[in-house]
């Protein structure tokens, strides 16, 4: 049985690390045989999770910390995103698809995070933040990257 592995980075509530964090999170997941296709929707549902922080949890108060955890235990990729900010006060609502607070954005990022994600948790205190936990499994034997 292998050991489980584990990462937790902390960084700055900053839109520029959107970017970083999913780049963190895609190279930490190629350690299993994902697909590329695989790999591109963990990228998406970790950028989705890491701009909610950032843009709902935070807001204009920039510069906060968010912490993201992975970790793979056999073919399982856990990962999760945590913020100490404002955290949501109907999350029925925000679960809905193009339910959002804010005008401006379409409020598909829990639907994309769910729907790439296989299993999803969602917990959050108005005032105290919000942890969101997605799981993937590599389905192995279905398409592997080549080279591993």
């Amino acid at each position: 049985m292998q050991p489980v592995n584990r990462v937790s980075i902390q960084f700055s509530s900053i839109p520029a690390n959107v970017a970083f964090a999913r780049v963190a999170a895609g190279s930490f997941a190629s350690q299993l045989d994902f697909t590329i296709n695989d790999l591109e929707e963990i990228k998406v549902a970790v950028s989705e999770a890491v701009t909610n922080a950032i843009v709902h949890g935070y807001g204009t108060d920039a510069g906060k910390i968010i912490e993201m955890a992975a970790e793979i235990a056999g073919d399982v990729l856990t990962i999760t995103v945590e913020d100490m900010g404002r955290g949501i006060d109907n999350l029925a609502s925000a679960l809905q698809p193009a339910f959002s607070t804010d005008p401006e954005r379409m409020g598909l990022g829990f639907s994309f995070m769910q729907s790439f994600s296989d299993s999803f948790d969602i917990q959050s205190e108005p005032g105290k933040g919000t942890r969101v936990s997605m799981t993937r499994i590599c389905k192995k034997g279905v398409t592997p990257r080549q080279g591993h």
